[in-house]
């Protein structure tokens, strides 16, 4: 029988590029013949791999989730790579970029499902993951983006985590890179890949109105 490598070890042992990754423009978005009402949304939540393959199960197939990519924002250098973001140095979160039909599924759903679907109370840790890079954050794309997540931040912390602290980070977002071409839909391509423990839709009762 051949050997099969533990799905754990592979999350140590993905292979490393120093190639940058080309940034992700609104101008290469419209390019792509998107709805005109498609919106973004841009949220991390640990490994990138399991949160991508996460949301396109939840809100895939015609549920909203028109396409995503992983990649890095949060961080302060123009040329982002796996390598650099792992360092720590870069300020970099493993992030996702949704693009959605706000027809078909709201900003405020998409966030929801981010604080269940992941452990907002520890801080730039999920799981064995730990390190700036897997840090908790919303990046709003627009201020009425920044007000739900604020407003939702503070609901999630008094109903469904009390007397525990949201370490989750809400911010405007900034300029976002493309992660390397293998981690686009890893868990797809690689079904017996590396998902976090963390990564999983907690079973909470519905938020205030």
């Amino acid at each position: 029988m051949a050997f099969q490598m533990p799905s754990f070890l592979s999350r140590f042992l993905r292979p490393i590029t120093t190639s940058a990754s080309l940034s992700l423009q609104p101008d290469a978005l419209a390019a792509r013949n998107f709805p005109e009402n498609t919106q973004r949304a841009t949220i991390a939540a640990g490994c990138f791999w399991g949160v991508e393959h996460l949301y396109r199960k939840k809100f895939g197939n015609g549920k909203g989730l028109l396409d995503a990519r992983v990649g890095y924002t949060g961080g302060g250098t123009d040329a982002p790579n796996y390598r650099t973001v792992c360092s720590g140095e870069t300020g970099h979160a493993e992030s996702l970029l949704i693009l959605f039909d706000p027809e078909k599924v709201s900003y405020r759903q998409l966030l929801e499902f981010f604080w269940k679907m992941h452990d907002p109370t520890t801080k730039d840790r999920q799981g064995g993951d730990r390190g700036t890079q897997y840090r908790s954050a919303v990046f709003a794309n627009s201020e009425e983006q920044l007000k739900i997540a604020q407003d939702l931040k503070e609901k999630v912390g008094k109903e469904w985590y009390p007397g525990q602290p949201i370490t989750t980070e809400v911010a405007m977002a900034g300029p976002w890179f493309d992660a390397e071409d293998y981690h686009q839909l890893y868990l797809e391509n690689n079904p017996g890949g590396y998902e976090c423990p963390m990564h999983y839709e907690r079973n909470l009762k519905p938020l205030s109105s």
